[in-house]
C-alpha cells in the first residue's frame, strides 16, 4: 500500500510520518503531484495558519489536486479546517470538500483557547471510528473549530459541541492528532489505512 503526506508549510508533518512508521508503513512525504495522485491513501495533516498556507497550496496548485483526488484522504487539524469551505482565521476560503466554516471559538467562564489537551469524543459508527468508544481520550490543539454538521462523524465539548471528526465521500477529517492520541490514535489511523 502506498500511502503520502502532503509536503507544505506546515508544522508536524513528521510526527504523523513516525506515527504511521510505528504502524509498519513507509509514507512518503511529498508535494509531487503524480506521487500524491497514484498514492492508496493520501494524509492532509497540519499545524499552522488557515491563509498562509491556503495562499501556499494554491501558489503550487496542490488545492485543485487535493480537491481531485479519488482516493481516501485524511485532513489532520489545521488538514481538517482547510478541507472546509471558509476559516475565520485569515479570513481564508478553503478548499470547500465540507461545505461549513471554521469559525474562532469564543471562550466563556473559564475556559482557555486554544483548546489544548485531553478530550473524550463522541463517536458515530462510521468505519474511521470502530473500535472508538464514547470514554475514549484523545488529543487536541486548535483555537478554530467545525460546528456540528451533517458531516460529522464524532463530536467533542469544550467551550460547545464541535465537530471532533468529518466524513464526505472519500474525505476524513479530525481536528485533533491522531499521531498524538496514543493507542486511540494508533486505533483511528490503521481504521484510515483499512479503508
Amino acid at each position: 500500500m502506498k500511502v503520502a503526506i502532503i509536503k507544505y508549510n506546515a508544522g508536524n508533518v513528521y510526527s504523523v510520518y513516525y506515527a504511521l512508521k510505528r504502524l509498519g508503513v513507509e509514507a512518503e512525504l511529498t508535494d509531487d503531484k503524480a506521487i500524491l495522485s497514484s498514492a492508496d491513501k493520501v494524509i492532509f495533516p497540519g499545524v499552522g495558519e488557515a491563509e498562509t498556507t491556503m495562499q501556499y497550496l494554491r501558489n503550487h496548485q496542490l488545492d485543485k489536486l487535493i480537491q481531485s483526488l479519488k482516493q481516501p484522504v485524511l485532513g489532520i487539524c489545521l488538514g481538517m479546517q482547510l478541507l472546509c469551505r471558509h476559516s475565520e482565521e485569515g479570513n481564508a476560503d478553503g478548499l470547500a470538500i465540507f461545505p461549513t466554516d471554521v469559525l474562532l471559538f469564543n471562550p466563556s467562564n473559564n475556559e482557555k483557547v486554544p483548546h489544548m489537551g485531553w478530550n473524550t469524543i463522541k463517536p458515530s459508527q462510521e468505519p474511521l471510528m470502530k473500535g472508538i468508544k464514547e470514554s475514549d481520550y484523545v488529543y487536541f490543539v486548535h483555537s478554530y473549530y467545525v460546528p456540528v454538521c451533517p458531516y460529522t462523524i464524532a463530536q467533542t465539548d469544550y467551550i460547545l459541541p464541535f465537530s471532533a471528526s468529518l466524513h464526505k465521500d472519500n474525505f476524513y477529517a479530525t481536528q485533533f492528532h491522531p499521531e498524538k492520541s496514543g493507542k486511540v490514535g494508533e486505533q483511528i489511523l490503521e481504521n484510515f489505512l483499512k479503508l
